[in-house]
């Protein structure tokens, strides 16, 4: 089978995340860049690969990339990549842009002439003027950094942090992929007591439920790729057999999700029901102040509220020190907190043992990692 380039797209911060999940699902010529990793596969990796990345953004095809000072090379180069065998005659394209500190700074003009050069080079296998655009759907990007052009298929679709299971949310919802990360992030696993004093609508309890119980993000959902006759159907199908197979549905898992607000609560209910993991999460409408603990080891990871608006910042900063006085003893915990305030660690009363930079959305945050001990072996 051809080989192909595959790149995994990642929010700023996450790269070595998605570099550990691509290693784990046995790749290996990994090239990091900021956000994005590029590896090899073939066309049977693009199912397993949507199916399973947890942390990504999308999973892009890579046909080609090239120097492009001048608009006549960006449309020669785009014209000799082999987009024919990839696009059907009747297959639905649009072609998206951005660049950075390139020539070539025009985005529309670029995205035009990248049009222009596939519709030419499909003239070349399909006799005809026109394309009708009826059929599967193909998202080409053409990315240009310092003038070095990027030509790019989405293979995802919608991106992967849509799982299928988010039928409602609250106010400012973290993204599935970022909850993945923090969870990764940590050092919990399936046999740890895990607390979400911070819920929402369940994002973290449900992502952590899912990597306890090995179930694949993306087997609630389809992707553009399963359009494209490139990509044999039985791919598909094998791929989502071996999720099916891979799951550990006899797994019991110890995850508490919490919230003062009631709306939050049956929202993240919900959630987990339609996953099917409303049994493996205790959810409790509680102020965290009054949140009980009685194991002795653990893990809280929360993405607390940062106070962004305007009258909020005194109440946030009120809330972080109480965060402070209930967790700060608890020393054999180990505590994730995620937010935009810089002065956490001053309100929270300690430094923490790692602090990392991450994105949620367009806020710059930080995450505050408090490590404990490891429990003992039973």
């Amino acid at each position: 089978m051809e080989e192909i380039e595959l790149i995994a797209t990642s929010t700023f911060g996450l790269e070595a995340v998605v570099k550990r999940e691509l290693l784990s699902l046995g790749y290996e010529d990994l090239k990091v860049e900021n956000g994005k990793i590029t590896f090899k596969a073939t066309e049977k990796d693009i199912p397993r690969v949507n199916l399973w990345l947890r942390s990504a953004d999308r999973v892009l095809l890579k046909m080609g990339e090239f120097k492009a000072t001048t608009f006549d090379e960006l449309f020669e180069r785009t014209k000799a990549l082999p987009w024919d065998e990839w696009i059907t005659e009747d297959g639905e394209f649009i072609v998206e842009g951005k660049s950075v500190n390139s020539q070539l700074f025009s985005i529309s003009d670029c995205q035009a002439i990248v049009k222009k050069a596939v519709v030419e080079k499909l003239k070349t296998k399909y006799p005809r003027d026109w394309f009708e655009e009826t059929g599967a759907r193909f998202t080409i990007e053409v990315s240009l950094l310092k003038d070095v052009a990027t030509l790019t298929i989405d293979t995802s679709g919608d991106g992967l942090h849509k799982r299928g299971y988010r039928v409602d949310s609250v106010e400012a919802p973290l993204k599935e992929t970022l909850a993945a990360a923090l969870v990764q992030l940590s050092y919990w696993n399936k046999n740890r007591l895990l607390i979400d004093p911070f819920c929402g609508s369940g994002t973290i309890p449900i992502e952590a439920a899912m990597i306890g119980k090995n179930i694949a993000p993306g087997l609630n959902r389809n992707f553009a790729s399963e359009g494209w006759p490139r990509v044999d159907k039985r791919y598909w199908q094998d791929a989502r057999r071996e999720a099916w197979d891979l799951m550990l549905l006899d797994e019991r898992l110890n995850i508490i999700a919490s919230d003062i607000d009631e709306k939050a609560i049956k929202t993240a209910k919900k959630n987990a029901e339609v996953i099917g993991l409303e049994e493996d999460i205790n959810f409790i409408r509680q102020d965290v102040r009054d949140l009980k603990i009685e194991e002795e080891y653990g893990v809280i990871i929360t993405n607390p509220p940062y106070g962004e608006r305007i009258g909020e910042k005194k109440e946030v900063e009120k809330l972080y020190i109480d965060i402070g006085n209930k967790f700060r003893n608890l020393d054999t915990f180990s505590i994730y907190v995620l937010t935009s305030n810089e002065d956490f660690e001053k309100l929270y009363g300690k430094p923490a043992s790692r602090r990392r930079k991450l994105y949620n959305g367009r806020i710059k945050v930080d995450y505050y990692q408090y490590y404990g001990p490891k429990p003992p072996k039973k």
